[in-house]
């Protein structure tokens, strides 16, 4: 395909070129972004890994209600309400990797930012949450 077709394309399809150009500077700048949140988007297979290996602090910062449904055993619920990056639980944990869930991974990708701009060094975060976790066909312990 030359310029000279790409540039009829554009003249005979205003709208369809101009979406192409948004959708594609809204690419570049998501992945762009996505480099600098200062923390780390992980897979269901990739946290659970981390717990195998470095033994995370995991904070689930649901709702006490969806919390007490199903939560990642070993997991902490802290209230987002409540969320202080500089509280006994989570100052201890400065240095050592932290991750932090919720049922849809919304409400964690900003506990995950407070922690990243409080110091945290090893701060990881589950891509859509516990949902990804559950379609991934692992495991949720009930109760508190």
């Amino acid at each position: 395909m030359s310029f000279a077709e790409i540039t009829a394309f554009a003249a005979q399809s205003p709208f369809l070129s101009a979406l192409f150009v948004i959708l594609t500077v809204a690419l570049i700048y998501t992945e762009i972004a996505r480099l600098f949140v200062g923390y780390k988007v992980v897979s269901p297979a990739q946290l659970t890994q981390l717990i195998n290996r470095e033994e995370p602090l995991l904070i689930d910062v649901s709702a006490i209600a969806e919390f007490e449904k199903g939560h990642i055993l070993g997991s902490k619920h802290v209230a987002m309400s409540q969320f202080d990056p500089e509280s006994k639980l989570l100052a201890k944990a400065k240095a050592l990797p932290v991750a932090v869930v919720c049922r849809s991974g919304q409400v964690s990708s900003g506990a995950a930012k407070r922690l990243h701009k409080a110091g945290f060094t090893q701060v990881y975060w589950l891509n859509d949450g516990l949902n990804a976790w559950t379609n991934a066909d692992l495991p949720l312990t009930k109760g508190r």
